[in-house]
């Protein structure tokens, strides 16, 4: 049984960037970092407004079909409530199809937006699995809804009619580790860079990435010192070179410096994970050739405020 939300009731949501894969971690790893979207949605007396400020504006809907509304909706549908009518307005600083999990920022953004205009009746639990629905996976989706590092993975029923459940643990990320990313002026579509991986792997890369992966969440919590080798991977970023040629350049020469660099998502946004400031000469480098440098800390949890108008 549902119920009407007051009109007047507003609520803000801010919600973290986040970096998936982080090398071998294919699907399953995730890490928030900081750089945010905010957005608010007040119930109105009716009708639907959107509005988007910064990354994204004047390119995407402002109707029902954009991604945040969308996302809203099907949280408040989960929730069992309605609304009469809802005012959205976006303030957006993810860059979009970067490799920095814009879409699950504003698909956590919407349900977690819902969820708090009806009281947090949704767990975690369920915030995470109806946000990584919209994905198909819960890496990105996870790391923005839960913050810090996430291992995420998927259990896909056999019978093909039940619907995959999404699941996630975090974990606390060392406090020294920050990521800087070194982004593109080009986007990448996460389809078609996906579209270039074999079906099938063999089964030493299979051994080297389950190997990594696990050193990898060493290094994230408690041996920062490993980052470097736990972020070496062999099951998708080298068949992503030809799609991304000026990403993987900057892979290898960031990696061949002694920096832990990875393909962030499916890119073209490259990731290094430090505990030192990278030289001024690298990030001037990168800057003369094109690409947008960002120091960013490792990011809390969503964020999320509510008023009451009227």
């Amino acid at each position: 049984m549902s119920y009407d939300i007051p009109v007047g009731r507003s609520v803000t949501v801010r919600v973290p960037a986040s970096s998936a894969n982080l090398g071998p971690g294919f699907d399953t790893l995730g890490l928030a970092v900081g750089l945010y979207d905010t957005v608010t949605a007040e119930v109105t007396e009716s009708g639907l407004s959107v509005d988007v400020q910064g990354e994204g504006a004047g390119t995407v809907p402002l109707d029902g079909t954009h991604l945040v509304v969308r996302a809203i909706r099907e949280g408040l549908r989960a929730a069992h409530v309605d609304v009469s009518g809802l005012a959205v307005s976006c303030e957006n600083s993810i860059p979009q199809s970067r490799g920095l999990g814009s879409s699950a920022a504003a698909v956590a953004a919407g349900v977690c937006a819902a969820n708090a205009l009806a009281d947090h009746s949704l767990s975690v639990e369920q915030v995470v699995q109806l946000v990584s629905a919209f994905e198909g996976h819960p890496d990105n989706a996870a790391a923005s809804v839960l913050g810090g590092a996430v291992v995420s993975w998927t259990d896909t029923p056999v019978d093909g009619e039940t619907a995959p459940q999404y699941h996630a643990i975090g974990l606390e990320v060392h406090p020294d580790i920050r990521a800087t990313a070194f982004i593109p002026d080009f986007t990448a579509s996460t389809n078609a860079v996906r579209r270039v991986l074999p079906s099938d792997v063999s089964h030493v890369d299979a051994r080297f990435n389950v190997s990594r992966t696990a050193v990898m969440t060493v290094a994230l919590r408690t041996n920062p010192e490993l980052l470097w080798e736990g972020t070496r991977d062999r099951l998708h970023q080298p068949y992503r070179a030809d799609a991304l040629p000026v990403s993987a350049e900057w892979v290898n020469r960031l990696r061949n410096r002694g920096y832990a660099a990875y393909l962030s998502g499916a890119g073209p946004t490259v990731m290094v994970l430090s505990t030192d400031d990278l030289p001024s000469e690298v990030i001037d480098t990168a800057t003369r050739e094109g690409l947008r440098v960002l120091t960013l800390p490792i990011a809390g949890a969503v964020v999320t405020t509510r008023q009451e108008f009227g």
